[in-house]
C-alpha cells in the first residue's frame, strides 16, 4: 500500500531543512550560524531526531542531497514509497547516509550509465540496507 497523502512530520522537516538550505545559499555559513544560538540549534536538531552536528551537515548538503537514493532504489527494483511507508526509520537513516555520501559523482555516473545495480556495493553507504531490501518482496516494484 502506498501512502498518497503528505506526512505532516516529513513535510515539516523538509520545510525546515529547505529554509535552512536557502538561508545558507544566500549567506555565508558563518553568518547563518551567528544568527542562531546553540540552544536553538540543539532544540531544532532534537525536534528532527538528529544530533546538532548531523543537522548542520544535512543543511550544508542542501535539500537535494539525497535525491540519488530513490533513483538508485528504483534501479534495484525497490519501491522507495513502500520503503518509506513500511520502514520509515530505515528510510530516514538511509536518506541521512545518502546525504552525507562522498561518492555522489560516481553514483551519478553509474545511474546515468545504467551500471548502478552492480557498482553500488563498492561505494554506497546504504549497500547493506539496499541488499536487504532487495530480498524483501513487500517493498519491490511491480509485486
Amino acid at each position: 500500500m502506498t501512502l498518497s497523502l503528505a506526512d505532516p512530520v516529513r513535510h515539516t522537516m523538509q520545510q525546515i531543512l529547505s529554509w535552512f538550505a536557502q538561508s545558507f545559499e544566500s549567506s555565508t555559513e558563518a553568518d547563518m550560524l551567528a544568527t542562531l544560538e546553540q540552544r536553538e540549534i540543539d532544540a531544532l536538531a532534537e525536534d528532527c531526531g538528529l544530533s546538532p552536528h548531523q543537522l548542520l551537515a544535512l543543511v550544508k548538503a542542501g535539500p537535494h542531497a539525497a535525491d540519488e537514493m530513490p533513483a538508485l532504489m528504483r534501479s534495484l527494483n525497490i519501491d522507495p514509497a513502500e520503503v518509506e511507508f513500511q520502514m520509515r526509520q530505515t528510510f530516514r537513516a538511509m536518506q541521512i547516509a545518502c546525504a552525507e555520501c562522498q561518492s555522489k559523482e560516481r553514483c551519478h555516473r553509474d545511474l546515468q550509465m545504467g551500471t548502478i545495480d552492480k557498482a553500488f556495493v563498492d561505494y554506497c553507504n546504504n549497500a547493506e540496507s539496499l541488499n536487504a531490501l532487495r530480498a524483501n518482496p513487500d517493498v519491490l516494484l511491480g509485486r
